[in-house]
């Protein structure tokens, strides 16, 4: 018997063991991502003292020393809140950010040096899927470890916290776990050992976050610093989360809305086009 004739035969075409049918995927290999969005956030929950109530703790702590340094800071300058209202949203979107760039970035390059990143590029999933699936994993651990700083901060009410506007508050922080889940995707596929990640940290996001207006309204810095912060993507995220919490704002709510979600939409496209080609990956 030929061997094309072989492999027309139905019951070794590719075949489900269980039904007898042949299995074909349609334009999304639903199964396949699924099982890759839960490694994602399975990989981060299995250590959640470290990735997510680790970073809360932090969060907290940074919050109290910044109230004891700072006791009669007026609200005066700070858009009419006090300073703890006006630094809580900040630090949470500063843990968000962090934690969303940490699940992708971990994720790849140890994917990378301990050689399994055979586990999801054998898989018949497509580039698009493996976008999706890694930055799903990154926006659950931003959000969750959102959330939880929040709930924290609120029920032991180390600072004031209410709602103005939710959907401020549900869209920046959304678009900031895929922006930095997204960095941190480019970042696990370019750095081959742990020092380049922590170059990316140090060099790249540290600089942006402590620039952004985290800890103070940037209209405080001289030019051109205060021109170069309010086209910080990080700025603009965290003024548009802080004016979900606030009601205040100290840049362009739409301007810095449409502007983070096309460089987010930018970004995810290079993720797209990075596993597309297997740089760094397949070679």
């Amino acid at each position: 018997m030929r061997m094309d004739q072989i492999l027309d035969r139905p019951s070794l075409a590719g075949m489900s063991p269980a039904s007898g049918d042949v299995r074909r995927y349609g334009a999304v290999n639903w199964l396949g991502l699924s099982t890759l969005c839960q490694r994602e956030i399975k990989r981060f929950w299995k250590v959640g003292m470290q990735t997510l109530f680790a970073p809360v703790v932090s969060s907290i702590l940074m919050l109290f020393v910044f109230k004891l340094a700072f006791p009669g800071h007026g609200g005066e300058q700070l858009g009419g809140v006090s300073f703890a209202e006006f630094l809580a949203p900040g630090l949470v979107m500063m843990a968000v950010l962090n934690n969303a760039f940490a699940n992708t970035s971990s994720s790849l390059i140890i994917a990378k040096v301990q050689g399994n990143a055979v586990d999801f590029l054998m898989p018949p999933l497509s580039p698009l899927e493996l976008t999706v699936g890694f930055l799903t994993g990154a926006v659950a651990r931003g959000v969750l470890v959102g959330v939880v700083t929040v709930a924290v901060i609120a029920l032991a009410q180390i600072a004031p916290v209410r709602i103005s506007h939710a959907w401020a508050i549900v869209y920046y922080a959304v678009i900031a776990s895929v922006f930095m889940g997204a960095v941190g995707l480019l970042g696990g596929v370019w750095a081959d050992k742990f020092d380049h990640m922590a170059a990316v940290q140090n060099f790249v996001i540290m600089p942006l976050t402590m620039l952004s207006g985290t800890f103070y309204p940037i209209s405080v810095l001289v030019e051109p610093f205060e021109s170069i912060s309010r086209v910080n993507p990080f700025f603009n995220l965290i003024d548009g989360f802080r004016y979900g919490f606030t009601g205040h704002h100290e840049g362009d709510l739409l301007f810095g809305a449409l502007s983070c979600l096309a460089v987010t939409a930018a970004l995810c496209a290079v993720c797209w086009m990075v596993l597309r080609s297997g740089w760094k990956l397949k070679a």
